[in-house]
């Protein structure tokens, strides 16, 4: 098997996914347990996943086929951060105080390696019109859908790298048989340190 890296053009606009804007989303109160932002009103926890984004998972609903779904719903810091940018969320810690969005960012840099780079990666896909998960199980950084968990399978998984890191061939490797294995694209994406536009990556793998 053998692979080829080329600049990709892939990432379009999504047709398939809509945009959510400050204008059409009403403000949600999630509280900050952790590493983590849960809310706990069912309703509007229904409301952002469903015809929101998909954003978060539903306690022990992970990917909820039908919308009939009345579970609270952990958002990661990724989509946390997002929400609250747009005014779509208001943060609280356990006492009932408000968490700013630059507290949620310090946070997030603990949790997460690199994750400013790879929060402006999620920003530029969330802003396609595309649904974007947790990698991890596929060891990259994110999975994205065109549609969502539950309705399609994530083509893409995307890897974000910092504009200085090294590349280890051996884990390119292996990262494009893990995704070739399982019919996804793999790419690699990253923040250009002069114009701050993210650029993308695929490996296109051939026998």
């Amino acid at each position: 098997m053998r692979g080829t890296l080329f600049l990709s053009n892939f990432i379009h606009k999504n047709p398939l996914c809509r945009v959510i804007r400050v204008e059409q989303c009403e403000k949600i109160r999630g509280v900050l347990l952790g590493g983590r932002v849960v809310i706990f009103d069912r309703e509007k926890a229904n409301a952002l996943y469903f015809r929101g984004g998909f954003f978060g998972r539903f306690f022990t609903v992970p990917k909820p086929k039908t919308p009939d779904v009345k579970k609270e719903l952990e958002l990661s810091l990724f989509d946390a951060v997002y929400l609250a940018e747009r005014g779509c969320l208001e943060v609280l810690n356990e006492s009932g105080e408000a968490v700013s969005i630059d507290a949620l960012k310090q946070l997030a840099r603990r949790v997460y390696e690199n994750f400013d780079d790879a929060y402006a990666v999620y920003k530029d896909l969330r802003g396609r019109g595309y649904v974007v998960k947790s990698g991890m199980k596929f060891g990259s950084t994110f999975a994205v859908y065109k549609l969502g968990p539950g309705i399609d399978h994530a083509p893409f998984l995307v890897h974000v790298l910092n504009y200085d890191s090294k590349l280890d061939p051996l884990e390119i490797i292996r990262a494009g048989r893990l995704s070739h294995s399982v019919k996804k694209k793999f790419i690699l994406a990253y923040r250009d340190p002069i114009d701050g536009k993210i650029r993308y990556f695929v490996f296109k793998w051939f026998m």
